[in-house]
């Protein structure tokens, strides 16, 4: 019983660190229409800002200025690389590729630097535990779970009680429409690209705290496993998106936690088992647990 609650709470915070990345895609993608490809690369420039500055300036100033600079690169981004050509509906196709083209050299660059070092991110936790009655967990868990909750919070907030929140909902109804209604739509949509890279830079420090080794150059590969979460919710519901993150994160860390009664679907499994969710249930809801049907006129 005391394994299955170990599970169940590392389920957790893995999942509350996936929502963060889960949100950045939907976000984006509620924005724009585009499925951003370079996230994970964007997760591992924020990362690799924090652990390169934490000396400096302390962890929460590295921290900050990371999650700063990630999220204006994010916005620069979308502003000069994906905006720059034709805006249309169509255009969103062409824009998801160029993110494919933006994550190689992001990511060429962060691995060069890194190389096959282990960073350390200077957070506050190290590799300090605390007990929670029967179980042990790692206080970057806990934190995980707490920053993430706050964060989440605060993000459904804007979303629902600030005037880019309702652009944002508009505009991912009907784009023409938000425009003839007043909607800057270059604003909103580049404000979301920024809060998207800036949720990655946050991520990015649970993802590598205690009990992972440090940051790596294969760190920004874990914002693949957010991908099915954000595709399970359905691309375009934040709620979806934090639903889906918890199913996923429950998954790898109950697999992960009975890999031995499970060996006869191979060692490898709990790396595939967030894909193999995400394909069981768009077996039987293809739109995502909280997709709406879409309606269009040919």
């Amino acid at each position: 019983m005391t394994g299955f609650l170990d599970n169940i709470l590392n389920g957790l915070a893995l999942g509350s660190v996936y929502a963060l990345v889960a949100l950045g895609f939907v976000i984006i993608f509620k924005a724009s229409g585009v499925i951003n490809f370079a996230h994970g690369s964007l997760l591992l420039l924020g990362g690799y800002l924090t652990a390169v500055l934490h000396e400096d300036l302390g962890f929460a100033g590295a921290l900050a200025v990371a999650v700063l600079a990630t999220a204006a690169v994010a916005g620069l981004m979308d502003r000069f690389l994906l905006q720059a050509g034709e805006q249309d509906p169509q255009a969103a196709h062409v824009q998801t590729i160029v993110t494919i083209g933006v994550d190689i050299v992001l990511l060429t660059d962060l691995s060069r630097r890194i190389g096959g070092d282990l960073l350390s991110l200077g957070d506050p936790w190290g590799d300090s535990v605390s007990g929670l009655g029967p179980i042990t967990v790692a206080d970057s868990r806990l934190a995980a779970i707490v920053v993430s909750s706050v964060v989440i919070g605060a993000v459904f907030a804007l979303f629902r009680y600030t005037n880019w929140g309702l652009a944002l909902r508009a505009s991912a109804e009907d784009l023409e429409a938000a425009a003839l209604m007043g909607v800057r739509l270059v604003r909103m949509r580049t404000l979301a690209w920024c809060l998207a890279g800036g949720l990655a830079a946050l991520a990015a420090v649970f993802l590598a705290a205690f009990p992972a080794p440090g940051l790596e150059r294969t760190t920004g590969q874990i914002a693949l496993k957010a991908f099915p979460a954000a595709i399970l919710g359905g691309m375009a519901s934040p709620p979806g998106a934090l639903a889906g993150s918890m199913l996923i994160g429950l998954t790898e860390a109950l697999v992960a936690g009975y890999q031995s009664e499970l060996h006869v679907l191979g060692e490898g499994f709990g790396d595939v088992a967030p894909y193999a969710v995400m394909v069981l249930v768009l077996l039987v809801r293809p739109n995502g647990l909280f997709g709406a049907k879409g309606a269009a006129r040919v």
